[in-house]
């Protein structure tokens, strides 16, 4: 990096929120995906859109890519810089900026804590709906970027089904707002196309976000199975029954044993083979008749117990299991492979043995723990990828898991985004002529390739991304 650029970059946001030294970039090699990794030349630490804009177009003048970047919480490298590129760092841009309760929305930075919003929200009645597992860290930047789900997406939608606008600043440092407050602008849905692209269109410097009225009430109960296949059929049955639960999560024995092993423990028998998490929100007349079909169908599928919580105390300590699963796998072993990949919910119980035969055949430590109402699964395999042989056992067995998931009729992601981990298995969902549209749209934002470089799209098997501009894509200005 040049000297000249550093002081330049240390004149935007000032010395203490530049970060250039080795010591300092170590932190920042990784997000969740440790498999991946990459140093970058700089990170800065800008906390308002004109310091956002500056910084692009000093890092345009040297001829260096940039990477937007959250709380590091994704799970696909879509964070990670490569390419010495320069990390801009938002989390300094924390602020509620604007709260309409009347309308239900709200105006944020890409800084703000998911789990804040709610809380800044809920003395109106209102919450923000989309909850990813690490709600209590991750940033709103960062959820739009890679359209973030969670464990009550069956019912409420992803993150694109809350963002009504965005405002960006684009490659070359010009600023725009996609989108409208109202969420009904005319015209081609750009603030749809931005969301999900996992930082490769631009920097997000505020969000309008959509808020939900608080349910009036809310049921949440635990259902214990002897196996993970019988928790997984009776999830079949809920949503064939013509039930909407807000979440429906299964932990297999696993997950039960390391949670409960960890600081998350919640009291849940570790003999068990799968719990099923049901929660159930709404007016509260119409939830008796629901929890009792859910008791009726999960005993049906052999359930050994179903528990409904008294209170809001238990019913957070059913969820504690669920959010802490992720932590109480550090204990296990130093890396942990979190994949992503959804299917029919008809084939869960078929797709989720194979998944489990996989890696015993790989000789590799499986847990799931998976959002089971809208088929989204997270195998997560525990590994330590100093370990060259298991290293290469993890992938192996990781491709064979997105290769089933296909073949059943799924995709290789739900919530976490292709990013870096998934960019050589595009080709299992999506043909040349597939993919030509998305890289003309990212040309029109990006032709030069220098927003997060290296995510998405694939490099060995496809030839487009090395050298958009060999195939017409070139930059359309804005009106």
């Amino acid at each position: 990096m040049s000297e000249e650029l550093l002081q330049a970059l240390r004149g935007i946001v000032g010395n203490e929120r530049c970060l250039s030294s080795e010591a300092e970039l170590f932190a920042y090699e990784c997000d969740g995906l440790t498999v991946h990794s990459g140093r970058p030349t700089a990170v800065v630490m800008p906390d308002s859109r004109q310091q956002v804009q500056a910084v692009v177009r000093a890092c345009r003048r040297a001829g260096l890519p940039f990477v937007p970047r959250g709380a590091g919480t994704g799970l696909s490298g879509g964070a990670t810089a490569f390419e010495s590129a320069v990390v801009i760092e938002c989390s300094r841009m924390n602020r509620i900026l604007e709260l309409y309760p009347e309308d239900r929305y709200a105006v944020v930075e890409p800084g703000v804590v998911n789990l804040e919003l709610s809380k800044a929200a809920a003395p109106h009645g209102l919450f923000y709906a989309p909850d990813p597992s690490s709600q209590l860290v991750c940033t709103i930047g960062g959820n739009v970027a890679e359209n973030s789900g969670g464990p009550h997406t069956l019912k409420y939608g992803t993150t694109t089904n809350h963002v009504l606008a965005v405002e960006v600043v684009l490659p070359d440092g010009e600023c725009v707002v996609l989108g409208g407050a109202a969420g009904f602008e005319p015209g081609y849905d750009l603030c749809g196309a931005f969301v999900g692209s996992e930082g490769t269109l631009g920097v997000m410097t505020r969000a309008w976000v959509r808020l939900t009225p608080l349910p009036e009430r809310v049921e949440t109960l635990l259902a214990v199975f002897s196996d993970v296949v019988s928790a997984c059929r009776a999830v079949g049955r809920i949503v064939e029954s013509g039930l909407v639960p807000a979440a429906l999560e299964i932990c297999d024995q696993r997950t039960i044993q390391a949670v409960e092993a960890s600081a998350y423990a919640a009291g849940l028998p570790t003999d068990a083979g799968a719990v099923l998490i049901v929660e159930l929100d709404g007016a509260a007349p119409a939830l008796a008749p629901q929890v009792e079909a859910v008791r009726e169908i999960a005993a049906a599928e052999g359930a050994r117990s179903v528990e409904l919580a008294r209170d809001e105390a238990e019913r957070q300590r059913f969820w504690k299991a669920r959010k802490g699963a992720f932590g109480a796998m550090g204990r296990l072993a130093p890396d942990l492979y979190v994949h992503d990949a959804v299917v029919p919910r008809q084939h869960l119980p078929e797709v989720i043995a194979k998944v489990c035969a996989i890696c015993d055949a790989h000789g590799l430590r499986l847990a799931n723990v998976f959002h089971a109402g809208d088929g989204n699964l997270h195998p997560n395999i525990c590994f330590d990828r100093r370990d060259e042989d298991e290293l290469a056992r993890v992938m192996a067995a990781g491709e064979e898991i997105l290769r089933t998931c296909v073949e059943a009729g799924g995709v290789i992601t739900g919530e976490h985004g292709i990013g870096s981990e998934k960019k050589e298995y595009l080709h299992l969902v999506f043909r040349d002529v597939d993919l030509d549209p998305m890289l003309h749209l990212r040309a029109v934002f990006d032709p030069d390739r220098v927003c997060n470089p290296g995510k998405i799209f694939p490099t060995t098997r496809f030839c487009a991304e090395s050298n958009p501009k060999a195939r017409g894509y070139e930059r359309v200005p804005f009106a």
